[in-house]
């Protein structure tokens, strides 16, 4: 998993962007979606880490054009 990663929450359309972190939870930015605590919840709707899903992951240094 990227930097990049992002996750949707299916509840509430709240994103984690790990660039950002969560602020609410005291994460601070550059930490993986993965390594989030295993009690994290979304900031928002407080839905478990299971109810978001991988929107985005764009991998640094891969040109798609070469894939």
């Amino acid at each position: 998993m990227s930097l990049k990663a992002k996750f949707e929450c299916r509840i509430c359309w709240t994103i984690y962007d790990p660039a950002v972190g969560d602020d609410v939870a005291q994460i601070p930015a550059g930490t993986l979606f993965d390594d989030l605590p295993a009690d994290w919840c979304c900031p928002v709707c407080e839905a478990p880490k299971v109810q978001f899903l991988l929107i985005e992951n764009h991998h640094v240094g891969i040109d798609p054009t070469n894939a």
